[in-house]
């Protein structure tokens, strides 16, 4: 019985040459955000005032951003950011956001529980 040591060489032995060197030129973690300070900014920034400080939003129009994918958050931030994205409230309030901003918003919401229910 192969151990994981064992297994990932050989594993990566079967890979094609530029796609190994591509996994090990890409970084650990696509987001570097920090939780702490994103629960800060939640207030600091306005987000409460739609989103609520745990992402929770009761208001059907503006959506639920708790338990929502970290990466999935900070692209929509840099959308609407860059106006790729268009929603008058949310392009307003992302226009100033510096990355690390984004990134640390983004780590507080994904790692908020949902309230939001899914089938099994």
């Amino acid at each position: 019985m192969a151990t994981s040591a064992v297994a990932a060489p050989r594993v990566a032995a079967k890979l094609p040459a530029w796609l190994a060197a591509a996994m090990l030129a890409m970084p650990l973690a696509a987001n570097a955000g920090d939780a702490e300070n994103g629960e800060k900014l939640v207030g600091d920034k306005g987000c409460v005032a739609c989103h609520l400080a745990d992402g929770n939003s009761t208001a059907p129009t503006f959506p639920i951003l708790a338990g929502q994918y970290e990466d999935y958050l900070v692209q929509a931030l840099k959308q609407y950011r860059s106006g790729a994205r268009q929603n008058a409230i949310m392009g307003a309030s992302a226009i100033n956001l510096t990355d690390q901003e984004i990134d640390d918003l983004a780590a507080w919401f994904s790692s908020q529980e949902s309230v939001l229910q899914y089938a099994k």
